[in-house]
């Protein structure tokens, strides 16, 4: 079903922003107020010229373009190159499924989730700087897409339930695979207090 993957994700996202993370987080409220919106608004569309554009690809746009522009100059053209990298990828993906389906192995969403995935890990270090290249490199690659099918004269939707179901799948992998990181630092920090704590009693 259309749709379901994101529904399910996003509303997990927003309990958790609203019920369980730090109510002290600088991004807590901004970040439930957005998935929020993303929600209600995930069915609402619009009709500039060619292309339609749902709300809810542009809503996160724009929200990512908002935090991008708060960071220092150098970090934005670094972090304006990885969205740009993501949108490649995110298109090139997009058009093999279409002049050459032979090349998708797996699922579609899941083969962007990986290949997008492991892309956002090798770019960015930190959750924020990850999320962040993974949002505005989609909704920019889908902008790029359509215009490129607009060019053969193929109709496409902007944002629409499909891509938010691979949004929220990708966006799934990254926070799931930083809470192994942390989760592996945090045991590791424990071990070895441990050990520093058994020498000392010995």
């Amino acid at each position: 079903m259309e749709g379901a993957v994101f529904y399910w994700t996003f509303w997990i996202y927003w309990v958790y922003l609203t019920f369980f993370l730090q109510k002290n987080h600088p991004y807590r409220l901004k970040l439930a107020i957005m998935v929020l919106l993303v929600i209600i608004f995930s069915t609402s569309h619009f009709i500039i010229g060619p292309f339609d554009i749902f709300v809810s690809g542009l809503l996160l746009l724009l929200f990512s373009y908002t935090i991008l522009s708060q960071e220092k100059r150098r970090t934005i053209f670094y972090l304006c190159i990885c969205s740009l990298t993501i949108s490649i990828a995110y298109v090139t993906i997009q058009l093999f499924e279409i002049f050459d389906p032979i090349w998708m192995i797996l699922n579609r969403e899941w083969m962007m989730g990986i290949v997008i995935g492991y892309l956002s890990l090798l770019l960015q270090k930190t959750l924020k700087g990850r999320l962040l290249i993974v949002v505005c490199g989609l909704v920019q690659g889908e902008f790029m897409y359509a215009y490129t099918l607009q060019t053969i004269q193929m109709p496409y939707q902007v944002g629409a339930l499909a891509f938010l179901d691979v949004c929220a799948l990708i966006v799934a992998i990254i926070a799931g695979w930083s809470f192994l990181e942390n989760a592996g630092a945090v045991l590791q920090q424990h071990f070895h207090f441990s050990e520093k704590t058994k020498q000392k009693s010995s």
